[in-house]
């Protein structure tokens, strides 16, 4: 970890932790993963995660996929989701279930039944209808609240796919919705802020220098400015851990 920043345990505060590299990066998120599971199967009897999309998570799923980790982690204990996803078919280039696929799940032992993806070929409303009908059924909460979901942001500020501007960042209610995303001319579907914030755990997961002026946007804000969907994850648990690397953390008071 580069010196300037530590992690932060003060209650409401996140926890901060910068690596010199990606890989290093990589491998802490990795291991905390690894952790987080441990601890929730001890808890529960399970482990309940929301994945993301982004080449940094698709190292941290190759890694966990490897020995040592693979070797330590209940598998046949985890419910897996994602934030996310593009309107694509499981298949496509494009599909963060198929990154996950190929990274970590292919290579893992969990149960089929345990891996709930949208189903995006049936449409981004239907997709998010059925994803919510599977929460309800693997949580007995009305609002459920994941052990750990995993998050990143955008250059833009927008983290899974809720994105400036757009209408999914006022629902209160849905747990699930279809977002029309203009700016990309395309449509996907996501986590609402609500379900997002109910966790017991989220992780952040930033690299490269061409997220450090978001990033300073987002964890020290200008008074006034306005606020980038990715400073809306505000978890009542207050546990929010930030896995960034030196270069995405280079404009932050402290940072390097």
């Amino acid at each position: 970890m580069t010196a300037g920043y530590g992690s932060r345990s003060v209650a409401g505060m996140p926890s901060i932790q910068v690596f010199a590299t990606p890989k290093e990066a990589s491998q802490a998120v990795a291991e905390y993963i690894a952790m987080k599971s441990d601890a929730a199967v001890k808890r529960s009897g399970r482990f309940t995660i929301s994945l993301s999309g982004g080449n940094t998570t698709q190292s941290v799923y190759k890694l966990l996929a490897e020995p040592p980790l693979r070797d330590r982690v209940h598998w046949d204990r985890w419910q897996v989701f994602w934030g996310d996803e593009r309107n694509a078919p499981p298949d496509h280039e494009d599909s963060n279930y198929r990154m996950a696929s190929e990274a970590l799940l292919n290579h893992v032992p969990i149960p089929a039944s345990q891996v709930h993806r949208f189903l995006t070929e049936q449409g981004t409303e239907k997709a998010a209808d059925a994803l919510e009908a599977e929460l309800h059924e693997t949580f007995s909460e009305m609002i459920p609240s994941f052990d750990l979901i995993l998050l990143g942001i955008g250059d833009d500020g927008h983290t899974a796919s809720l994105f400036p501007g757009t209408e999914a960042l006022e629902e209160e209610k849905r747990l699930v919705i279809p977002n029309r995303v203009p700016q990309l001319n395309t449509d996907r579907v996501t986590f609402s802020l609500p379900l997002i914030n109910a966790a017991k755990s989220i992780a952040f997961v930033v690299t490269g220098q061409s997220k450090a002026q978001v990033l300073k946007q987002i964890l020290e804000p200008d008074p006034g400015g306005p606020t980038l969907p990715a400073a809306l994850v505000q978890p009542t648990s207050d546990t929010l851990d930030w896995f960034l690397t030196a270069d995405a953390a280079s404009l932050l008071s402290g940072g390097s």
